[in-house]
């Protein structure tokens, strides 16, 4: 694990651009992993840009998004993949050579997980797979108490999610249940990173980065991994303890 503390939101932001970039220099089809939700649209913000200027190329590189609420598609203001749709495809010049979504209406959701699955280890598996942490130290929708060694899945939403996941809708909605890539996605990509702002978080990335390593606090299991890269601004580390 790996830790980079930057002054703002911004610099945080360009820094996971620029991993992204790195990357895509080094395996032009490349496998990318996103999250959707306010912590990475500033990096989605960088990458549009240098993706419609000419100096990164998706056109190899596949896409893969990381969760959704179970029930929703892109026409579900709020969910997963309307934002992608409207704050990250739209306003790219040149699309990715393949986009990988849940299809979280599909009868059969252990099947779909299974396609999500199979894609990914068609691929060689995740290059980058960028999560943002959840208050509940939740990576993706793996809710506390998920065990490690899942690929993706589907389960129960923690109560704190959502309370939580209601900002992203108009008006009061139902979220029962997520899915999601899993842990063991997380522990098996060549990257995996975690962007984190806001001193809304501090509390969560201490118990996450220095806390016990429980299923309990799912990101916790980045204390464990040596492909791990957490980009924090300085209001989410400042509850981190001096030294780390």
């Amino acid at each position: 694990m790996k830790i980079a503390i930057y002054d703002t939101y911004d610099a945080m932001s360009a820094a996971a651009a620029e991993l992204v970039a790195q990357q895509l220099a080094e395996k032009p089809a490349s496998v990318l992993c996103f999250p959707s939700g306010d912590s990475p649209t500033g990096m989605l913000n960088y990458i549009v840009q240098w993706a419609n200027d000419g100096q990164i190329d998706l056109s190899q590189s596949h896409f893969i998004a990381l969760d959704e609420w179970v029930g929703m598609d892109e026409n579900d203001e709020g969910s997963c993949s309307y934002y992608f749709k409207h704050h990250f495809f739209s306003k790219l010049n040149k699309p990715f050579k393949s986009i990988t979504m849940f299809n979280a209406k599909a009868d059969n959701l252990d099947a779909e997980c299974e396609r999500v699955n199979t894609f990914i280890s068609s691929k060689g598996g995740l290059d980058i797979m960028m999560v943002g942490i959840g208050m509940n130290g939740h990576l993706g929708l793996n809710e506390p108490g998920t065990p490690v060694n899942l690929y993706a899945h589907h389960s129960a939403l923690d109560p704190v999610t959502v309370q939580v996941g209601q900002k992203y809708f108009n008006k009061e909605t139902a979220l029962t249940e997520g899915i999601t890539l899993g842990l063991q996605h997380l522990a098996e990509a060549r990257k995996a990173v975690l962007i984190a702002s806001g001193t809304k978080k501090a509390d969560i990335i201490h118990e996450s980065l220095q806390g016990t390593v429980t299923t309990e606090v799912p990101a916790s299991i980045l204390q464990t991994l040596s492909n791990a890269f957490i980009l924090l601004d300085q209001d989410a580390a400042s509850g981190l303890e001096h030294g780390s």
